[in-house]
């Protein structure tokens, strides 16, 4: 590849990172700004920064503390990302590695699991969860998102796993290794960035999720998107609490990407080069 072009791939990306931040940017600036500022066309760059809306938004006016539905989305998250490794991990081994029967017809099974729209299970997951008094709980929750990230897990971590030398595993049973004790020891290690990358891609999903939430909880197991609805009401919209909300509540993803963000780049790029 010529300088030229080397050069200009990289102004490109560059120019692409650039419009992807912009949005964040000007949401960060926004937040600092106080109601009349933000609520300005064209915007004024040059208003006064106040912390006004992140006062408000953790309930300095007198409005609803946002730390229980930071708490919940937190629990449900966690514990939800926690069940997809546990139950993807050993299902990509059976799909990579020691491989059944019919593999591929498992995982197109799980693909098409993928192709049904949420909105369409929304009513039957209602449906139960009422008449099994199970509405406004965060386990629910847990349980849904659980199913919902399984498939694209198993997906991912297939692929992860299929890039393991199987002369590796073979001398670790040779050794007397049983199952248990080759995945612990010599599968997970070896897969730890596709393992990072599916946590990552799960927490995401699980976290920004908003549909569900929205339906089927409603004081106390309310999540943060849910929560951040809330700013939207009857009277108006409120920009700059609004910014602030946002950014508070994006935080954790954006701190989760940017501290695993070399065991991202690993997992995602696993197998592309030989």
């Amino acid at each position: 590849m010529s300088v030229v072009r080397r050069n200009g791939l990289g102004l490109l990306a560059w120019l692409a990172g650039i419009v992807f931040f912009l949005p964040i940017a000007w949401m960060a600036l926004t937040s600092f700004h106080s109601e009349s500022d933000a609520a300005t066309n064209p915007p004024s760059f040059a208003a006064a920064l106040t912390l006004d809306g992140y006062r408000e938004f953790f309930g300095a006016g007198g409005g609803a503390s946002p730390w229980p539905a930071l708490i919940n989305s937190t629990v449900a998250s966690v514990a939800s990302t926690l069940l997809v490794l546990l139950l993807a991990f050993p299902a990509a081994y059976a799909l990579s590695i020691n491989r059944v029967r019919k593999w591929t017809d498992v995982l197109f099974f799980f693909l098409s699991t993928k192709m049904l729209p949420v909105v369409a299970g929304l009513l039957p997951i209602y449906l139960f969860a009422k008449n099994a008094g199970m509405l406004d709980n965060i386990w629910l929750l847990v349980v849904l998102y659980t199913s919902m990230n399984l498939p694209i897990a198993v997906w991912m971590m297939q692929s992860f796993l299929a890039e393991i030398p199987v002369a590796v595993i073979e001398a670790a049973r040779v050794d007397g290794a049983r199952l248990p004790t080759v995945l612990a020891r010599v599968v997970a290690p070896i897969s730890l960035p596709g393992i990072a990358a599916t946590a990552l891609i799960c927490f995401i999903f699980s976290w920004n999720e908003l549909l569900f939430a929205r339906v089927l909880t409603g004081v106390v197991a309310e999540t943060a998107p849910v929560f951040l609805t809330g700013f939207i009401t009857s009277q108006g919209l409120f920009l700059a609490k609004v910014c602030a909300a946002s950014l508070v509540i994006s935080l954790p993803v954006l701190a989760a990407g940017f501290a695993a963000q070399d065991k991202l780049v690993q997992g995602l790029s696993l197998g592309a080069v030989k």
